[in-house]
């Protein structure tokens, strides 16, 4: 499949095009502002479905939103019924489509034009009235806030806030290209209006909160639950608007005449991760929990590890290595340590099902020993 994507250095653009690139099937042409008329023609005459990007949203001069988005579409509209072929055709349109401001104006005539390309014909047409869409690649102090404070507060630049009850209606960029994506493919029958879902809804004083949350992670150690939804989406455009420099991060480490011990992330709901060093010889633990639970996963050395139950006095020794990738549990009730009886350095990667509290530890010395 041939397909064309006008606006292609923009924030959709780029994203739709390195979707695109992943595929065998499919030939991408391009046609941005600047260049000629002509080639807009012979690149629609080339193509099987165009993604319809390239527009106005920040001019200097509001009659550039009739120019960059009305005008520009009617062009677009008369280079498709000149090809003569059967041409889909998506565009990304805006939820302000339908107020009577110069942008939304602009963008629902737009529309028009291309519902009456495809009225009577076989060219088949593709409305999204997309609402704030964030994600990687969005220009900060442009048209979306994320970007914005994602750009700033990866910096330490502060961020404007005029009313932090402001409610956001978002959608994040990779749904919106696999929804595009699924239209170009068929798998959408719909049209010609089409939603991107999840739509999120948020504060711009949440999501202030949020982003600066995924700051501070790197101080406290403590991520938010990142795995899904909105968070999930928020912080992976946070992490992409990190310049190179901020790519690492040191985190306290423990050293010791046994080894070192360094703590390298928390959650809020499902524990934390660390990891530890010993000398040939060493013993690390002598301790037992009554809830906490850890698990140890020896990825260097040979390690002897050992239990004793505190109420009846039953014994458990294990050996493991390097070679066997195992996971060692320590179980509450069991007081336990762990031995390096190799010739190097053993390292232990450790979690630990919650975050250790100072304050209520659940850790009480207790030493093992083998024969009572």
């Amino acid at each position: 499949m041939n397909v064309l994507i006008t606006g292609i250095n923009g924030f959709l653009g780029r994203n739709l095009a390195a979707h695109l690139g992943e595929r065998q099937d499919v030939e991408v042409f391009s046609y941005v502002r600047h260049d000629p008329l002509e080639a807009l023609s012979e690149r629609v005459a080339s193509a099987d479905f165009v993604f319809h990007f390239a527009g106005v949203n920040r001019p200097s001069d509001q009659n550039e939103f009739k120019t960059g988005n009305a005008d520009f579409t009617r062009l677009l509209c008369r280079a498709v019924q000149k090809s003569g072929k059967r041409i889909q055709v998506l565009y990304a349109s805006s939820s302000q489509a339908d107020q009577d401001n110069p942008y939304g104006i602009s963008k629902r005539d737009a529309e028009d034009m291309l519902l009456g390309m495809a009225e009577g014909s076989d060219i088949r047409v593709h409305i999204f009235r997309l609402p704030n869409v964030f994600g990687k690649w969005a220009k900060p102090d442009y048209n979306s806030v994320v970007a914005t404070f994602c750009h700033n507060i990866a910096r330490d630049l502060p961020i404007q806030i005029h009313d932090p009850s402001v409610a956001l209606t978002m959608v994040y960029v990779d749904d919106v290209i696999t929804r595009f994506i699924n239209v170009m493919d068929g798998k959408v029958d719909d049209g010609p209006y089409h939603t991107v879902e999840p739509q999120y809804s948020v504060t711009v004083g949440e999501l202030a909160e949020l982003i600066k949350g995924f700051k501070h992670s790197r101080s406290s150690l403590v991520i938010d639950t990142v795995g899904a939804g909105l968070v999930r989406a928020l912080y992976a455009t946070y992490m992409s608007y990190l310049p190179p420099e901020e790519f690492a991060y040191r985190v306290a480490e423990y050293r010791d005449p046994r080894g070192v011990f360094a703590e390298m992330l928390k959650t809020r709901e499902s524990g934390q991760f660390s990891f530890f060093t010993a000398h040939p010889g060493v013993t690390r633990g002598g301790h037992y929990h009554h809830s906490k639970t850890e698990k140890f996963l020896v990825i260097k050395g040979n390690a002897c590890f050992r239990f004793r139950n505190i109420a009846t006095g039953d014994y458990h020794e294990l050996r493991t290595s390097e070679d066997v990738l195992e996971i060692v549990e320590t179980v509450p009730g069991w007081t336990h340590d762990i031995t390096n009886i190799g010739n190097e350095e053993m390292i232990v990667m450790l979690w630990a099902n919650e975050i250790f509290d100072r304050m209520h530890p659940d850790t009480y010395a207790m030493p093992v020993v083998s024969d009572l």
